[in-house]
Order: structure tokens, then C-alpha cells, then sequence
């Protein structure tokens, strides 16, 4: 028997524990379990639906703490909506709060009441790499003087090690430009880009960055970061984008602090 703010769940042999209490807690729709009771053996309706609120609330409140851009643009009502939504949809599975919330961007891409704003989900997916990258490990970057003493006939085998925090998020919307001015305090206007932006989130340093890529960088980085050498990677930017520029690419990278590491894979 475990106590639970006033009332207990009579646990022992009861096959609804303890997914019955998880599910019950998640679905408004669903009776209180049998198996809670309150004092003297009284029904626990109330005090269970009470508990269930403030569970939807506190996992509500913590889509909101990740995903603040994402709130910003939806307004306060209806992001409150979709996440109770989700919610239902998607208990956690860690009891930090912070990992809670990896699937809400992939929910958000087929809420049907999202649909007018097909660039919100890449807007959220964002945010989640800024969270991850924020918690990542830390690590020293590669400086650009590294590739000063490779062979030329060489480059083209180099393997990099990516930085923990290093995340790629593609886009076919200007998801970081929406991303960053709804992020800042300053007041939104019309947002005018239209172009594609897949970001490019590391932390080099102490704070998180979010950067534009450059046309086919994502898929060139992409690459890297899955450890394929230097020459394939290009080859394989290329061939998907003509406008790919492998000078700008590289230089992003190590502005960027991307990668850890280098070394032949020859």
C-alpha cells in the first residue's frame, strides 16, 4: 500500500497497478481506478481527479518551459490545447521533466489545428536541439589551423568527430529566423523570409547557437556528423544540391564549433 496525498492504492494483486493509475491519470474520459481509496475505504473520485489535473498541468507547464517560441507563436490558449492533447497522447517515460517532450514536434506536424502553420513543428524541433544541446557535455572545438597540415591529396579522407552539443535540424521553411525572433523579448512583426533554413545548433562555449545553414550544408554536416568521410560527404551535398558551396560549408562548421576532432580515415 503507498500513500498518495491522502488517499492510498491498494496495490497488492491488483492487475490494474500500476499501469490502471498512468492511464487513469492521463485520460480524463476514464473512471478512478478501483484500486484507489480514500480514508476508511470511501471512493477517492474527487481527490484522484484533483491529482490528475495537476499532473496534466505540471506536464503542460513543462512543454511550455521547452518550447517557449513555439508558445509564442501559437498563443497561450491554444498551445495549452495541443499539449493537453498530446499529453493524453504521450505519458513520460523519465522522470525529468526536461526529457519530456521529444515527441511534441512530430505531434504538432499532424495536429489537425496546426496544419496552417506547416513550419511550427521545425520551429519546435529547434527548441528541442537547444535544450539538448544546452544539457550536452562539454568538449573543446576543432580550430580550422587542423586542416593547415593535412596533404591536399588527403582532405578528402578526413573523418570529424562531432561536438555532443552539435545538432542539424532541416527545414523547408525559414524556420530559423521564426525560431529566433520568438525567441527574443522584442516585439514580433511580419516575418518576411521564405526561404528555406535548416539550423545548425551547437555550444561552442557557455551559450547555446542557432545558425542558418547554407543551401545543401545541412546535408554535407548531416554526413559528417554520421562520421562519413570529408570527399564522400561533399559528393553526396553536391549531387542533392547544385547550390551547394563546400567553402562555406566547411567555414560555417568551424565557426560553428561543430566538431571535436579530425582524423584519416584512409
Amino acid at each position: 500500500m503507498c500513500a498518495l496525498r491522502g488517499y492510498r492504492i491498494e496495490a497488492a494483486n491488483s492487475p490494474d497497478y500500476p499501469e490502471g493509475i498512468v492511464a487513469g491519470l492521463l485520460d480524463p474520459t476514464r473512471a478512478t481506478p478501483l484500486i484507489v481509496a480514500g480514508p476508511n475505504g470511501k471512493a477517492a473520485g474527487k481527490r484522484f481527479n484533483v491529482y490528475r489535473n495537476n499532473v496534466t498541468v505540471s506536464l503542460i507547464d513543462a512543454l511550455a518551459a521547452v518550447f517557449p517560441a513555439t508558445l509564442r507563436i501559437t498563443g497561450e490558449t491554444f498551445f495549452r490545447a495541443m499539449a493537453r492533447f498530446h499529453v493524453r497522447e504521450t505519458p513520460p517515460t523519465s522522470p525529468l521533466l526536461f526529457e519530456y517532450g521529444r515527441d511534441f514536434p512530430d505531434f504538432i506536424e499532424r495536429y489537425e489545428h496546426a496544419q496552417s502553420m506547416p513550419w511550427l513543428a521545425d520551429v519546435a524541433r529547434i527548441e528541442r536541439a537547444w535544450l539538448d544541446a544546452y544539457h550536452a557535455a562539454d568538449s573543446a572545438v576543432l580550430q580550422p589551423n587542423v586542416l593547415a597540415s593535412v596533404p591536399p591529396e588527403r582532405l578528402g579522407d578526413l573523418i570529424f568527430d562531432p561536438h555532443p552539443a552539435t545538432r542539424i535540424v532541416p527545414s523547408a521553411y525559414p524556420a530559423v529566423t521564426i525560431f529566433s525572433v520568438n525567441r527574443a523579448s522584442d516585439p514580433v512583426g511580419r516575418v518576411s523570409a521564405t526561404a528555406a533554413e535548416s539550423a545548425l545548433v551547437t555550444r561552442p562555449m557557455l551559450e547555446v547557437e542557432v545558425r542558418g545553414l547554407p543551401p545543401g550544408a545541412d546535408i554535407f554536416l548531416a554526413h559528417l556528423m554520421a562520421r562519413e568521410p570529408l570527399g564522400k560527404a561533399a559528393a553526396t551535398a553536391s549531387t542533392s544540391c547544385p547550390e551547394f558551396d563546400l567553402a562555406t560549408a566547411i567555414r560555417t562548421m568551424f565557426e560553428a564549433g561543430a566538431f571535436t576532432a579530425v582524423r584519416d580515415g584512409g
